[in-house]
């Protein structure tokens, strides 16, 4: 069956890539673009319900515009959905540097007492032309402090830290930034941050790396799994999580998640599963 995650087909308009196996009557290889909002949803239809999120800065191949959104697929991790055109804008200078606190602001001088421009949220893409006075320079005109970004090639290697950044964090179902987070966007924000290959939604993160056998064997950085849940362990016992019982990013013991999860929400763990750090 065809994922429509994944499917870069709607009734107008397909990637080349699909070839003959496209029903649409029109193939492209797209428009490169990338998000100019803090966060854009990431919706299944136009107007319908979110997937996720893309972040200020991120590339998206753009399929069609058609009555006021964007056909797109995340360049990240291929995801496929619709966004609004207006949370678009050409493709200029590749970026250069990503957000690595939780959140931060575009100022419109190198002061923070200038007016602010824009939110951005962790992992946000920035081109930068120069340092000025603490802060970059955006190619636009904009100053981010030099305390919030990091070259966009600079890795965090410790997942479960970037997953602690976030702590507090309120839940947003789809969510995939400081602003709000769900599960699966917590867990695939942490491991972009260290370099490695993760996709979006929880079911997939469910066959990440190899198996651990037992909850007695767990380490920092490993998963644990439920049936639509997921978590990272900060140590042998002890789980952060975005999850809606707290409504935020939380951290607390697994064996009192696994007992609250298994009889209200979600029922038995599923997998446990640890990333090799091999770099995609």
């Amino acid at each position: 069956m065809t994922d429509r995650r994944f499917h870069p087909e709607n009734a107008r308009v397909a990637h080349a890539s699909l070839g003959a196996r496209a029903k649409a009557p029109r193939r492209t290889e797209g428009t490169p673009m990338r998000c100019q909002q803090a966060v854009a949803d990431l919706c299944e239809s136009p107007g319908g319900a979110r997937d996720k999120q893309v972040l200020f800065g991120e590339a998206v191949q753009v399929l069609e515009q058609h009555e006021g959104w964007s056909f797109v697929i995340h360049a990240a991790d291929g995801y496929v959905g619709y966004l609004p055109d207006g949370a678009l804008a050409p493709q200029t200078a590749p970026p250069s540097h990503r957000i690595r606190a939780r959140s931060s602001h575009i100022y419109s001088a190198a002061d923070i007492k200038s007016p602010d421009i824009q939110q951005l949220s962790f992992g946000a893409q920035l081109t930068g032309l120069r340092e000025a006075e603490g802060f970059l320079v955006l190619e636009n005109g904009g100053y981010v402090p030099l305390q919030h970004v990091t070259p966009l090639s600079a890795l965090s290697p410790d997942p479960a830290a970037t997953a602690e950044l976030f702590l507090g964090t309120p839940y947003l179902w789809g969510g995939n930034s400081g602003f709000g987070i769900d599960c699966s966007g917590l867990v695939q924000a942490a491991f972009w941050a260290a370099g490695l290959a993760c996709p979006r939604d929880s079911d997939l993160q469910a066959s990440l790396g190899a198996p651990v056998q037992s909850t007695h064997e767990l380490q920092r950085g490993d998963l644990v799994c439920w049936r639509g849940h997921i978590g990272m362990m900060l140590d042998a016992e002890r789980l952060i999580h975005a999850n809606a019982h707290h409504m935020a990013v939380a951290i607390e013991p697994l064996a009192a998640a696994q007992a609250r999860i298994a009889a209200r929400e979600f029922g038995e763990i599923t997998a446990l599963r640890r990333l090799s750090q091999a770099r995609p």
